[in-house]
């Protein structure tokens, strides 16, 4: 039984949304900080395009 809603929560749309990371170097302390988002798969393929 449990197995059916677990498969039924896979279909909904949180298998549209990725969590894309992407580490940025600040101008001021030459530190790296990480920059977290949530875009959906095709943004993703565009966001590490850039």
């Amino acid at each position: 039984m449990a197995k059916k809603v677990v498969a039924t929560l896979q279909k909904g749309s949180g298998k549209e949304y990725s969590k894309v990371i992407k580490m940025v170097k600040s101008p001021k302390t030459g530190a790296y900080t990480f920059k977290e988002e949530m875009v959906t798969n095709e943004e993703a393929k565009e966001y590490f395009s850039k």
